[in-house]
């Protein structure tokens, strides 16, 4: 099982620019690892709002045409995976609500509300009807039922009533917010435009090939509001928190190009690789890379024991999804069809196989029996992070833990079962020691907190 992308959320404002929906468009296309389930865009001119969304990649819901429709200097976007609620369309983001006293208002949100559950059978109690059973309403009808006056103060008393992670884009005719939860779970960035303009983003590779002259990644508990007139206002709502990043932007889910404290996440996961060749050295020919995730880490895993590096794994384009199939044998078959072998350079070698993590582990063991197969004396398993033993409850779509091999099976077993030589994972204190100053989220490794900057590890 691979796990899945989370969302990705971006909002502009130009001034240069005719449409800020031709920004908004190529900034959701470099964020399309982050979800691939839907995309959509809702712009604000001064004939009021305009929104286009479907389900699809980015470049088959939006045309030109569709991109001119958008009118506006203002506009939100959103690429979906989706963390909670069914595959339907009132569940695609941005999510638009007419709020009493004051106009439309467009919301597009990474993360997942923890207490939504319990805050919607409130709300339905009240009479409220929900269109979707994505946490993201929650937040909306919370929203459109506050008292307050402004819009800021509004969104103030709902964001203290909900709990989890979220980084908003939320778009009205005035302006921009762009709002991170105050523990920091998911990534938001500030990029400053030649014009004046702004654009924010879940990761800095959507700022890139943009007229972009300033980039800053918003604090935990940031709030900034751009206006139509140029303006920024920045607000602090929350009481301090401990920093809990999600460490998966690292390990999976972030595009090696994005930037974290200057450093590209493809430079922290060739240091994960190092780390784990000292951590969990092996007697090898070749390090080989499971594609595409595993490849930085196996460069690193490579670089620092003095193993050659071989691309005898590669990645078939042209294979459907294995999901899709219907019988568990079909979609082992799937994956062995999805995944081309080297052969010649197999047979007789001892191989390191490098992956990001292990799930279930199913994918796994079919590459094991598959290299036995093509003739590998012996071959090794490494992990670029640490055992996932519990599941998620801030967006990564971690299962329960029934379904995760390392909550029920020791390193040792895991080989037995899987078919390896030997099975080893990036140690926490590993992970950790490579990554910026700042607290981190290890809830899936089984450690609530991962303090770095007093380099302790809270259970």
């Amino acid at each position: 099982m691979t796990l899945k992308e989370e969302c990705g959320v971006i909002g502009v404002i130009v001034f240069s620019e005719r449409y800020a929906s031709f920004l908004a468009y190529r900034g959701l296309l470099k964020l399309q690892h982050r979800g691939q389930e839907s995309a959509g865009i809702v712009t604000f001119s001064s004939e009021g709002h305009h929104i286009h969304k479907n389900f699809g990649l980015v470049s088959q819901v939006f045309d030109e045409l569709s991109l001119k429709n958008l009118k506006g200097k203002i506009a939100v976007g959103h690429v979906r995976y989706s963390t909670s609620g069914k595959k339907s369309p009132q569940s695609i983001q941005p999510f638009v609500v007419n709020l009493p006293r004051y106009g439309y208002m467009a919301l597009a949100h990474n993360g997942h509300i923890s207490n939504a559950n319990s805050l919607r059978r409130s709300l339905e109690r009240e009479g409220i009807i929900f269109q979707s059973d994505s946490d993201t309403e929650v937040i909306l009808h919370l929203t459109a039922k506050s008292k307050k006056q402004s819009l800021q103060e509004k969104l103030e008393e709902v964001l203290n009533q909900v709990e989890g992670s979220y980084s908003l884009i939320v778009g009205t005719h005035e302006g921009v917010y762009a709002i991170r939860d105050p523990s920091g779970f998911r990534p938001l960035f500030m990029g400053r435009l030649q014009d004046g303009g702004v654009i924010f983003a879940s990761e800095t590779s959507a700022l890139k090939d943009l007229p972009i002259i300033e980039i800053k990644e918003l604090n935990p508990g940031g709030w900034v509001f751009f206006s139509k007139d140029g303006n920024v206002f920045n607000y602090r709502s929350f009481q301090d928190r401990p920093s809990r990043f999600c460490l998966f932007e690292f390990i999976y889910f972030s595009r090696p190009d994005s930037l974290y404290d200057d450093k590209t996440v493809y430079y922290y996961r060739k240091q994960m690789g190092r780390i784990l060749a000292k951590e969990a050295p092996v007697s090898a020919d070749w390090v080989v890379p499971v594609p595409d995730s595993g490849i930085p880490a196996a460069i690193g895993y490579s670089e620092e024991s003095g193993i050659p590096l071989q691309m005898l794994l590669m990645r078939s384009h042209y294979v459907g999804r294995t999901f899709i199939q219907p019988r568990q044998k079909e979609r082992e078959l799937a994956v062995r069809m999805k995944f081309l072998f080297v052969s010649d350079l197999i047979k007789g070698k001892k191989i390191v196989l490098v992956d990001d993590s292990l799930v279930r582990g199913t994918t796994a063991k079919i590459l094991a029996e598959k290299f036995r197969e093509e003739g590998a004396k012996e071959v090794h398993l490494r992990l670029s992070s640490p055992p996932l033993i519990s599941p998620c409850h801030y967006g990564v779509d971690i299962p329960n833990t029934k379904e995760l091999i390392s909550y029920h099976y020791s390193p040792e077993e895991i080989a037995r079962l899987l078919g390896f030589d030997s099975v080893a994972f990036l140690s926490m204190e590993g992970l950790v020691s490579i990554l910026p100053e700042r607290g981190y989220c290890g809830e899936c490794f089984g450690r609530k907190i991962v303090n770095k900057e007093k380099k302790l590890l809270i259970v």
